[in-house]
């Protein structure tokens, strides 16, 4: 049914904006209401709806299939009382107030109601939204945590969609408070360092055109990352262009393989592109780029030894190519183009300032010979081109208008900039961010490659490394990552960040989900004879999370004879009384020992005991044959040291043991572990599977999950 919205120009209701857009529900705008008019909901046969609340439910109704309004009547009556509580937030007053009751409320929940997205989140996030920059202070401020995390998981699964509602809606002082922009407007450019949004320097909505241009050398790091990510925000948040590139100028290094992970890698991510492109689509161009350079005499042949030149660059001396003819460069070119014997001595190099104080300017390298096959174009060429020759003119070419790169590249923005100039093509602006660097981590693609060929780790996908691939298969959700990254923005301060920060954020997200079973170490065990046990075993069903339905039921068996963690038995004394998770209370009797070990605890069932006075509970397995063989596998840093020094060999400071397997015996239930599913073992942590069950000789392979507090080393 079409419908139209009406309301006040300084007043708009951007919760039903934002829920119809979310719910697919279309709808006309008409914002020329008299000032303090409530929004009105007008439909072509001639009803209409007054009010925001009224709205609200009915865009929910009408998008039945999302359940935006709860899955039963209980749901949708919470989902009243949230769109009643929700206008608290615009109270200047009760703000605040607001903020620290559902920041309590959010602590072990990741909706507002039930375990789905309602109305009633897209309505509080819309009031947050729409406070504007109060809203993004108190977020950065960190005093909200878990409504911070519960904004920021919405904002992540839904940017695209409600990205333009608040683009055209809300200013940096909140809602109305600024004119919609023009789609082909410039977006305002805020100097407050204080504000939550970062600019790019001169751009216009609707323009932008970013590149994210990964070397197809390695598979995706967190490093890479961030890097991608802040293409994407930048693209969204101008309504641009974002071009995914692969920078592949060095054949000795580049495969398929890595230019296919790193699109799976960016799918992870849920990177939307607009289009897939190859510098080596540009190599013709590239060609006679150079070629003319050489006849402007901008540019020279070179076949000074590759170490006197570094050493003459250092020094700021010219080499005895530099004023060579044009005629005699352009000789050597083509020897360099067939591959002779005479061209492999060469490269091309830029004629810019061998004084410069800038050594990136003092003639950097444009071509160099090399005979490996591409792995695109096979043996076609001869020469490549460097990154820092390709670069700036395939940016111009392709027709992007911001190119971001880390601040590690700061001192060769001078020679991006000169390079562009002497091409005689249109300048490129760079934007930069500060390289993400992660304790106890490399990043570079040469070293990481080192573990792979000499076998220290699996492949590129094991999960000790930093790669996307990697830390998903250690059991990162990619929600996790994206909220982490975008947390340290586009900011230049250079930093070093802790693990821990990024796993405790993946913890508030699987918890409240992950479903939990019982383990005990194989090799580590004591039985536990209940006298009083039952004589013929039974089976209760349980929810696998007693907080979340979706997890489904386990089936848990109930004998005489139950199995317990030799650490639990150990703690226990004769006399003493515990509790049996998901049973109830014993009373140890006796402890068998032999040679100080204990072989055997007997006792008997106490189940009117209150579990309230109980010191110890524990987790316990029946003693049956169709316990699950588990193989608990830990990961510990490949390296020893927080941070490595430019000057210090990595090799000089590998970790000794990075992998440790223990051996244990699971709830007859994880035999039913799909591969990459999250669960929790109570009261040892939580785990990724990534061998499913097959057959009883072979182990289900979990993987430990780190939660964010500090771990000990497995030396």
């Amino acid at each position: 049914m079409e419908a139209k919205l009406s309301f006040t120009q300084d007043s708009p209701p951007i919760s039903i904006i934002s829920a119809a857009k979310v719910a697919g529900v279309s709808l006309s705008i008409d914002a020329s209401l008299a000032v303090g008019s409530a929004p009105v909901l007008c439909f072509s046969s001639g009803e209409s709806l007054r009010g925001v609340n009224p709205v609200l439910h009915y865009i929910a109704h009408a998008a039945s299939s999302l359940s935006l309004c709860g899955r039963d009547a209980i749901e949708f009556g919470h989902v009243v009382e949230w769109l009643e509580y929700a206008p608290t937030f615009l109270s200047g007053s009760e703000f605040e107030v607001a903020c620290s009751f559902v920041d309590g409320y959010l602590t072990s929940r990741t909706f507002l109601v039930g375990h789905g997205l309602t109305v009633a989140d897209i309505t509080v996030w819309s009031n947050l939204a729409g406070i504007g920059q109060r809203w993004e202070s108190l977020k950065k401020s960190k005093k909200y945590q878990n409504l911070a995390r519960w904004f920021n998981n919405i904002d992540s699964d839904y940017r695209e969609t409600l990205n333009e509602v608040v683009v055209a809606y809300v200013g940096k002082r909140g809602i109305g408070k600024s004119p919609a922009p023009n789609l082909k407007e410039k977006v305002n450019v805020s100097k407050d360092p204080s504000a939550p949004e970062v600019d790019l320097p001169d751009a216009k909505f609707g323009e932008v055109c970013v590149r994210f241009a990964p070397e197809p050398s390695g598979y995706l790091h967190i490093g890479h990352a961030k890097a991608a990510l802040l293409n994407k925000y930048f693209a969204e948040r101008y309504q641009g262009r974002l071009i995914v590139r692969f920078d592949d100028t060095n054949p000795s290094k580049e495969s398929n393989e890595f230019v296919e992970n790193l699109l799976k890698d960016i799918e992870t991510l849920g990177i939307k592109y607009d289009a897939v492109t190859y510098t080596s689509d540009y190599f013709p161009k590239l060609m006679e780029m150079a070629e003319n350079l050489i006849k402007q005499g901008k540019a020279y042949v070179d076949d000074t030894p590759k170490e006197q030149m570094r050493s003459e660059r250092m020094d700021g001396v010219e080499s005895k190519c530099r004023n060579n003819t044009v005629e005699e460069n352009l000789a050597l070119w083509k020897e360099m183009i067939n591959g002779s014997e005479r061209g492999m001595q060469c490269c091309v190099r830029g004629k810019l300032d061998m004084q410069d104080p800038n050594k990136s300017l003092r003639d950097p390298v444009y071509y160099r010979c090399n005979t490996d096959p591409h792995h695109r174009i096979g043996s076609k060429y001869k020469v490549y081109p460097t990154y820092d020759f390709a670069c700036p003119f395939v940016d111009a070419l392709e027709g992007v208008t911001h190119a971001l790169r880390s601040s590690e590249y700061h001192d060769r923005n001078a020679q991006y900039y000169r390079i562009l100039q002497d091409m005689g093509m249109r300048r490129v602006e760079i934007y930069e961010f500060s390289r993400l660097n992660m304790v106890y981590t490399l990043l570079s693609k040469r070293k990481l490659l080192w573990f792979v060929q000499n076998k220290k780790v699996e492949d590129w996908t094991d999960p000790r490394f930093p790669t996307v691939q990697g830390i998903v298969r250690r059991g990162l959700k990619v929600e996790a990552l994206i909220q982490f990254i975008l947390q340290q923005g586009a900011s230049k301060n250079l930093n070093l960040m802790e693990w821990d920060k990024l796993w405790t954020i993946n913890k508030k997200i699987i918890d409240p989900v992950c479903a939990r079973h019982t383990a005990v170490l194989k090799d580590q065990r004591v039985i536990f004879t209940l006298s009083n046990g039952p004589e013929k075993s039974f089976v209760r069903i349980f929810p696998r999370h007693k907080k979340f339905d979706g997890a489904g039921k386990k089936a848990t068996t109930f004998t005489n004879r139950i199995w317990l963690d030799y650490a639990d038995a150990s703690a226990i004394s004769k006399g003493e009384e515990v509790t049996l998770m998901d049973w109830g209370n014993a009373i140890i009797k006796e402890i068998k020992m032999e040679s100080g070990v204990i072989t055997e605890l007997i006792g008997e069932l106490h189940l009117e005991g209150s579990v309230k006075t109980t010191k110890l509970k524990v987790t316990w397995l029946p003693d049956i044959d169709e316990l699950v063989p588990l193989s608990l596998v830990e990961f510990d840093y490949l390296i020893s040291k927080k941070k490595l020094e430019e000057d210090e060999n990595f090799l000089d400071n590998l970790n000794p043991c990075t992998r440790k397997e223990t051996p244990a015996l699971g709830d007859a239930n994880t035999r039913n572990l799909q591969r990459g599913e999250i669960i929790q073992l109570e009261r040892k942590g939580y785990y990724r599977c990534d061998t499913p069950f097959v057959r009883s000789s072979k182990p289900v392979v979990l993987f430990a999950i780190p939660d964010g507090r500090q771990q000990s080393s497995l030396n």
